[in-house]
């Protein structure tokens, strides 16, 4: 037997089956919906304690015991699952409240963009100066320099004297300075004829000399001075002739040092011969180097 539209009966009574399934079978029941038929059946049940005879007016219980998985099944409580949102019921404050998740949220990736630099504070106190380090190694030989403007001239310093004696002398007191009345060359006037004595403005090495004639029959005993200390001595002992006797002497000298001749008075008489024409006693002397050239 074969229907309009070509389908075989058997096939047509699979559809009718199919259709009678669909109508009578349960719809779809997610777990809240479940969960919300737990509640009614709970409240219902709480409804019939307090009706029933058997329910202990004090604790609102019935007197037989119920089973324990029944008692801790309607105990337990259930959250949303993922995707779903909670019940009405959870926010009311006399529900029992439920443990929730905290979000956890990682600081370090809300970190910022990097800021401005800020102002320089000041400066801190200075440490303690550390040890000297070792040399380092010499460095590079630096190009050679431009020539220099030219230096003053070098300043030569100079001193020098020549003084002489046409009177002669004898010596009357114990000392007596040699005063000399003819002067020769006095170079910057270092040599005083007032005083008889070379005043050193000019520090350095000196070279000095004395020539004097001798008195016939008389003694000659002079010394060459350097401030108030006997240097060297000039002598001659009496005799029946005349004669020329000299004394020469190298000294270093400080600034404003004297030099300067003196007789001195022995047992015999202490003289020295010229006369008013001729120049018979000179004293010399000139700086050979200075001290500022080392």
């Amino acid at each position: 037997m074969t229907v309009r539209g070509g389908q075989p009966p058997s096939a047509l009574c699979a559809w009718v089956v199919l259709l009678l399934l669909v109508v009578s079978g349960e719809p779809y029941r997610t777990p809240y919906d479940q969960e919300q038929d737990q509640n009614r059946d709970r409240d219902s049940e709480t409804t019939d304690l307090r009706t029933d005879p058997r329910t202990d007016p004090r604790t609102n219980t019935r007197v037989y015991h119920r089973d324990v998985s029944e008692v801790r099944g309607k105990d337990c409580r259930r959250c949303c699952d993922p995707g779903e949102q909670p019940p009405p019921h959870y926010s009311n404050p006399h529900y029992p409240q439920q443990y929730q998740a905290v979000p956890h949220i990682n600081i370090t990736i809300l970190k910022g963009e990097k800021g401005d630099s800020g102002q320089r504070g000041p400066y801190g106190k200075s440490g303690k100066s550390g040890q000297s380090g070792p040399r380092g190694p010499n460095g590079i030989r630096g190009t050679k320099g431009s020539i220099g403007t030219p230096g003053e001239p070098c300043k030569a310093q100079y001193a020098a004297f020549s003084v002489g004696r046409k009177k002669a002398i004898h010596s009357n007191d114990y000392y007596q300075t040699l005063v000399f009345d003819t002067e020769l060359v006095n170079l910057y006037g270092h040599f005083n004829m007032f005083t008889g004595k070379f005043y050193c403005y000019v520090p350095g090495v000196y070279y000095f000399s004395l020539n004097v004639h001798t008195w016939n029959q008389k003694e000659t005993y002079v010394h060459v001075m350097h401030n108030e200390r006997e240097v060297v001595i000039l002598y001659a002992q009496p005799s029946d002739r005349s004669i020329m006797q000299s004394q020469s002497l190298m000294l270093e000298l400080e600034r404003e040092d004297q030099v300067w001749v003196r007789l001195f008075k022995g047992e015999r008489e202490n003289a020295i011969f010229s006369d008013d024409f001729d120049t018979y006693v000179t004293f010399n002397g000139h700086l050979i180097k200075p001290k500022s050239e080392g």
